[in-house]
């Protein structure tokens, strides 16, 4: 495994710092008051071509390598992790979601727009009452005409305040469990489609990304709308969430990247007993072993970019894929927590005020272990590769 960066993925690491020291930085904790960001944001989002950025060049995407996506993710959410996630969920879920199974017409009517920044995505899989079980899902599409009516809500949908396009899923034969559930693309405006409650700032954290419910009641789909085949959705689901989970990997990192600059400038400037506190022993530990997370957790997101790459290159199995996936995901998302937490310890008691970052890291980095897989799943997952799968659902 080659760890030196190519030219490519330099120059996408360095647009991304100078977008983030510009663009995101000076007015972030104005968003986190404010519930949202800015509109003028995504749209210079989109002419960096950051919102389509692993997608292909020919979709109207930046046809990124899925490290120098991972680097990118990783910057923006140093910046603003509410920003990660619209840029994560537009394009590692809805994105890869049409790229893999929708037809070119459907590419070209959703996929492009997307990938170009001039519409926005949303992915629909969570409810109510079928997080991790999702194959509990009480969402309907039952068959009419030439069509489906889709019957339901769904809970938590980042984008799905501003999204101008949703991937939902929807049980068309409960009887069959995960192999009933089929996928659906639905515009903003469809008739007996709309947005429900809005969290924003009443939420832990990703205070200014725009989650909502989604209420669907008789929405009437065309057929064409249809993603894959019927009952396809789980498999769908399953294969996408491999892209959004490394993307929330690499988040998990950038997150994590930010808390320890931070308390390295704090721990060079805050002056304790007369002296700076970076030189006290206690606090030098604490810098070292973040450090040391923080640069693991990074090796394994790129390892599970470039499993990425050979699975798709045919070098490398699904489950490889997988695994790898699930390894990058559970280690993130705990290791993140725990350098946030260390960091708002190293700022004391200015730590738990919004004066000083780290209190936004600590409450963005809990978020990482619950969507798109929670660590328990993870943990099931990796069981499954390393135990078996007999054993290892015994």
């Amino acid at each position: 495994m080659d760890l030196k960066l190519t030219d490519e993925q330099k120059l996408i690491r360095q647009s991304a710092r100078e977008f983030v020291d510009n663009e995101i930085k000076p007015y972030v904790r104005d968003w986190e008051l404010k519930g949202e960001v800015p509109d003028p944001v995504y749209k210079k989002m989109a002419a960096q071509g950051f919102l389509g950025a692993p997608i292909p060049e020919e979709y109207g995407g930046s046809g990124l390598d899925a490290v120098a996506y991972a680097i990118l993710t990783e910057e923006l959410a140093k910046g603003c992790s509410s920003l990660r996630t619209s840029l994560s969920v537009n394009a590692s879920l809805f994105g890869q979601t049409l790229l893999r199974y929708g037809t070119e017409p459907q590419k070209k009517k959703w996929l492009v727009p997307c990938a170009k920044g001039e519409k926005l995505g949303a992915w629909a899989l969570t409810e109510a009452q079928s997080g991790s079980d999702a194959a509990a899902m009480k969402m309907r599409a039952t068959k009419k005409g030439d069509g489906y009516v889709l019957n339901g809500s769904k809970m938590w949908i980042s984008n799905g305040a501003k999204a101008n396009h949703v991937v939902v899923y929807a049980t068309t034969d409960p009887k069959l469990k995960h192999k009933g559930i089929s996928c659906f693309v639905v515009e903003k405006g469809a008739k007996g489609f709309r947005p429900g409650v809005i969290e924003t700032t009443n939420k832990l954290g990703l205070r200014s990304s725009p989650t909502a419910e989604l209420v669907f009641e008789d929405c009437l789909v065309p057929k064409d709308q249809l993603i894959g085949k019927e009952g396809q959705g789980w498999d769908i689901a399953m294969y996408v969430l491999n892209h959004g989970r490394l993307s929330v990997a690499a988040g998990a990192v950038g997150i994590a990247q930010a808390a320890l600059e931070a308390s390295i400038d704090y721990a060079k400037k805050r002056q304790a007993f007369g002296k700076p506190i970076g030189s006290f022993q206690l606090v030098k530990a604490k810098i070292a072993e973040m450090a040391t997370e923080v640069e693991a957790g990074r090796m394994l997101v790129w390892r599970a970019a470039l499993a990425k790459e050979s699975y798709h290159n045919g070098d490398a199995s699904y489950d490889e894929w997988g695994l790898a996936v699930s390894l990058a995901k559970l280690y993130t998302a705990q290791m993140c927590v725990r350098v946030a937490e260390e960091a708002v310890q190293i700022h004391g008691a200015n730590g738990y005020t919004n004066e000083y970052p780290v209190e936004r890291y600590w409450r963005d980095s809990k978020i990482c272990g619950i969507y798109e897989g929670t660590n328990e799943i993870q943990k099931l997952i990796i069981a499954r590769h390393v135990l078996g799968k007999e054993l290892s659902e015994t």
